[in-house]
């Protein structure tokens, strides 16, 4: 059987770990009005070499790979930089508090297999995977091993506000929950805050979804973007 998208299930409802381990959700503000605009292309792949994310308050989930997906990878893998940044998100979350990550760096044969099957799945809403393209001046996002798909963990326990990973419905946008009072709109209000506070960017349309020296994140921070694609791990 082909693996799914919304498999493994590896998180659990944020409202309910809340209620039980009876946590205040640290209090965040709104999460602003999102767009994604249109990205620049990238004139310089960069040369900082991917390294093996590991942290004491960063839990490693690797969803693709416990799904069956092919062409996963062992372990998260980001640009140095970027990695260097997520430790610092880590480090600064209230006593309790930690990240978990969903996926990294994401290599291409990866990208054209979840691709592919999201294109045979009429489920699976347009736009969900970037495109595999090869081409180095427009790299899909996870390809340049800047970008990160995370949730915050409660004593360990990796939350899903409002819904998992790779949900496809319209509630996995970033803001979607900003009308709906509780635990699910803050923890990701703190997530939000807690990543931006460290030069991140989301993509709207996906609350766990974070990318930094990207070709989005050059267009909605207004600079250029720092990297390009980068080949697999030593």
């Amino acid at each position: 059987m082909s693996p799914h998208f919304d498999e493994p299930c590896l998180t659990e409802p944020a409202t309910e770990v809340v209620a039980r381990l009876k946590v205040a959700v640290p209090e965040a503000l709104p999460i602003p009005e999102l767009n994604d605009p249109e990205a620049p292309s990238v004139t310089d792949s960069g040369n900082e070499p991917l390294v093996e994310v590991s942290h004491s308050r960063i839990a490693i989930l690797g969803n693709y790979r416990r799904a069956g997906w092919r062409h996963a990878r062992e372990g998260c893998w980001l640009r140095r930089p970027v990695a260097g940044r997520l430790a610092r998100v880590a480090d600064r979350l209230p006593e309790r508090w930690g990240l978990a990550v969903f996926d990294g760096w994401r290599p291409l044969d990866l990208q054209v297999e979840l691709y592919e099957a999201a294109l045979a799945d009429p489920t699976v809403p347009p736009g969900l995977f970037a495109v595999p393209d090869a081409e180095p001046s427009r790299p899909p996002p996870h390809l340049t091993g800047c970008a990160v798909d995370l949730t915050l963990t409660l004593d360990g326990v990796a939350l899903a506000p409002g819904t998992g990973f790779d949900d496809l419905t319209l509630l996995a946008r970033a803001d979607a929950l900003e009308d709906l009072p509780g635990p699910d709109r803050d923890v990701r209000r703190l997530l939000y805050w807690s990543m931006r506070a460290a030069g991140f960017v989301v993509f709207d349309a996906e609350w766990w979804h974070f990318e930094y020296g990207t070709r989005r994140w050059g267009a909605i921070t207004g600079n250029q973007p720092r990297f390009g694609p980068t080949a697999p791990p030593d």
